[in-house]
């Protein structure tokens, strides 16, 4: 009966896990430390992808602001929608960046169609919970080892650029050129050895473009 009961546990124990959401594990240590310290209102959140995950000197970077970096694991769009519920929307911030959108090409069915109507629904539901709030939207940066995958991601970017032209309290901010060479390649320079994730010398260009649309 005993090791009845424990293989009765093991089994449950290992179907909780199997219906966990992708990136729970970085959600709860969100908000467990929420808990012990909740964030300061009215700051700026900046959500999305690796790319904000591993800026470790965000803070730094923007010493006259007070931000809160949110970037978890490899996520794509949908899962910020999914979780902005739980590590957004609860700080009311005066302003939202977000960096996401690159890693949904990985999905080869995925177009820059789907990933602009991605971003415009993460949109509607952010200015619905915070209207007040101002909402960027970092571009999606041309990676060397995603090269092949460039001109979409362009398209994306130029369909949610003009998409924030025609709303308020929205900005958009170019980082795509300043990351190609003069052939319209991406600078491998300003990248770590996967030529995915960024190098200092690429957060000092992010900085530089994000600074001046920061409230």
């Amino acid at each position: 009966m005993k090791r009845l009961f424990t293989s009765l546990l093991v089994c449950i124990s290992f179907f909780v896990c199997a219906q966990e959401p992708p990136f729970w594990d970085e959600i709860q240590s969100f908000k467990t430390g929420d808990s012990l310290q909740p964030p300061p209102e009215n700051a700026i959140v900046f959500v999305g992808s690796s790319s904000f995950r591993m800026w470790k000197d965000l803070q730094d970077a923007f010493p006259r602001h007070v931000v809160i970096n949110r970037g978890f694991g490899g996520s794509s769009l949908p899962h910020v929608i999914d979780y902005a519920d739980e590590i957004v929307i609860p700080y009311k911030p005066k302003q939202v960046v977000i960096y996401c959108g690159e890693n949904d090409f990985m999905n080869d069915t995925v177009t820059s169609k789907i990933v602009s109507d991605r971003f415009i629904t993460l949109f509607d539901q952010l200015r619905k919970e915070l209207p007040s709030t101002e909402i960027v939207f970092v571009s999606m940066k041309p990676s060397p080892s995603r090269q092949r995958l460039m001109t979409e991601i362009d398209a994306a970017n130029d369909a949610i650029r003009n998409f924030l032209q025609s709303k308020k309290r929205a900005a958009y901010v170019d980082i795509w050129d300043d990351m190609l060479d003069k052939n319209g390649a991406p600078r491998k320079e300003l990248f770590l050895k996967d030529m995915l994730h960024m190098n200092a010398a690429g957060y000092a260009i992010w900085q530089k473009a994000i600074a001046p649309h920061l409230k």
